[in-house]
């Protein structure tokens, strides 16, 4: 993540399409506690490009290693989590709590529809429903940890 992809007065994330698996541009609603987590990281900004940045350079961008070691760090096997599994629980979650379209969840990873005709005239960014549900996942992760 750098920080011009992000446009704080609409609480969006612009990713562009040359950093996408998919080649297209990806837009993320970014919830109140998203927001307010980069506005923090902000405050230790030291001229770099990347929100989080490696732990060595501030020239790259943090990797998803360093993430799997603190997990590691945390006592999470690989068996148990991964940092990409996030994304595996999130859309399981989302789907379990039966109040989004999967359209929306799936969008919302940036996953294309499998079936090509019905992705080609599928357009719908569902933007609405993400933007609601962004906000959901954070209030729900936030329930959580209040509960322990």
């Amino acid at each position: 993540m750098e920080w011009v992809e992000i446009d704080f007065e609409k609480s969006v994330w612009r990713i562009p399409s040359g950093k996408m698996k998919m080649r297209s541009e990806h837009v993320v609603p970014l919830s109140r506690q998203s927001i307010a987590i980069l506005l923090e990281a902000k405050q230790h900004h030291i001229n770099g490009l990347y929100v989080f940045p490696a732990v060595s350079t501030w020239q790259r961008p943090m990797s998803e290693n360093t993430l799997n070691a603190g997990l590691r760090r945390l006592g999470y096997t690989n068996d148990e989590m991964t940092s990409h599994g996030f994304r595996s629980t999130a859309s399981t979650l989302l789907n379990k709590s039966g109040l989004w379209s999967s359209d929306a969840i799936e969008r919302s990873l940036a996953h294309k529809d499998s079936n090509s005709v019905r992705g080609i005239y599928h357009r719908g960014a569902h933007w609405k429903e993400r933007v609601d549900m962004a906000q959901w996942w954070s209030d729900y992760l936030d329930a959580l940890k209040t509960a322990g």
